[in-house]
């Protein structure tokens, strides 16, 4: 798949995804600072949280308190959401940065509003994964679409996965788990390979909200093309999500660790050419193990292997000398040559 000019999937590094989310508290001045310090750290792109709260709760959210906040979510969203104005400037901001800006709605309206503004794609967040009515309308506008799969089993997930298959338009599966933080002991590493075994059309990635870079540099090696952490400028921040957030210095470390295990994952089982030089003198060569007289016949008491690489017989060959006989006297320690031994065949 492809969001504006990045290209995604298995042939192109992982995409890392800094997700600004409501880390910003409603503050614009704050955003555009996450998303400058996004950009220092090398990120491609940046994701925002559109919350239209008339739109996307009704009043029996208002006492209603997620486990990671001490205000109900109606609340939180209330306080975290930014103006239409405002996202359309961190927006202009993240593009004049360079980066690619997307974000997820949380309603139809925030749908519409981000397809006005001309969003290179959309994301859909774990809870809304299951919408299908939702997933259709945003698929409607023709735009790329990741979506998180937390919460969901892959059973469950199949009409969504329907939907965006009907719709035409590319899409990415991120496995997740929702808690924030997730602990090692409920996330699911494995979920990634379910995905792209149950979802072939899909692109995989991984949406984690782990402490500390380990899960996700480590689905890089299990096929996932997307990374998505949340992201903040500093620790020191106060919100819902900071503490499963990474900072400028963790998201340059997952960007660079991601490239490399991707560059790693993509080598076959091959000797390399570097590898040369080392191969000549690590590996060992056939010997005599004590002195051997001429027109003796071989047993494995008789020789041995010792580096260096460098000797005619290379130590793969070893059992094959086993009933050979020497043509002439060898000295122990001598590196034996094919044409030292009568009844067996050279090789190379």
């Amino acid at each position: 798949m492809q969001i504006a000019h990045r290209a995604i999937g298995p042939a192109h590094p992982p995409l890392v995804i800094a997700e600004i989310g409501i880390n910003h508290g409603g503050s614009l001045d704050v955003a555009k600072a996450m998303v400058t310090a996004a950009r220092l750290a090398g990120c491609e792109m940046v994701k925002h949280q559109t919350h239209f709260v008339d739109d996307e709760m009704t009043d029996e959210a208002k006492s209603i308190f997620p486990p990671n906040a001490d205000k109900s979510i109606w609340d939180v969203m209330l306080e975290c959401a930014l103006s239409k104005d405002d996202e359309i400037a961190l927006k202009k901001h993240a593009e004049d940065l360079g980066l690619i800006y997307i974000s997820t709605p949380f309603s139809r309206a925030a749908a519409d509003f981000l397809a006005e503004i001309g969003v290179a794609g959309f994301k859909i967040g774990s809870g809304e994964c299951n919408h299908v009515p939702l997933i259709r309308h945003i698929a409607s506008f023709g735009k790329p679409i990741i979506m998180s799969t937390g919460m969901q089993t892959i059973d469950s997930l199949r009409p969504s996965v329907a939907a965006l298959d009907a719709s035409g338009v590319d899409y990415a599966l991120l496995e997740c788990t929702n808690l924030y933080p997730s602990p090692p002991e409920i996330v699911s590493l494995q979920g990634i390979t379910e995905l792209r075994q149950a979802f072939p059309r899909a692109v995989i990635g991984f949406s984690d909200h782990s402490i500390g870079p380990s899960m996700a540099i480590s689905a890089v090696a299990l096929g996932a093309c997307i990374l998505e952490r949340h992201f903040t400028d500093t620790r020191y921040r106060k919100g819902p999500d900071i503490s499963c957030s990474m900072d400028p210095a963790e998201l340059r470390f997952i960007v660079d660790r991601s490239k490399e295990i991707h560059t790693a994952l993509n080598n076959p089982k091959v000797r390399t050419a570097p590898e040369e030089d080392v191969y000549r003198f690590a590996r060992g060569s056939v010997v005599a193990d004590r002195d051997l007289p001429a027109g003796h016949v071989i047993t494995e008491q008789d020789i041995w292997a010792r580096r260096p690489g460098s000797g005619e017989i290379s130590v793969q060959h070893f059992d094959r000398l086993i009933g050979a006989r020497t043509r002439s006297a060898l000295k122990r320690n001598q590196q034996l040559k094919w044409a030292d031994l009568d009844g067996v065949e050279p090789q190379a």
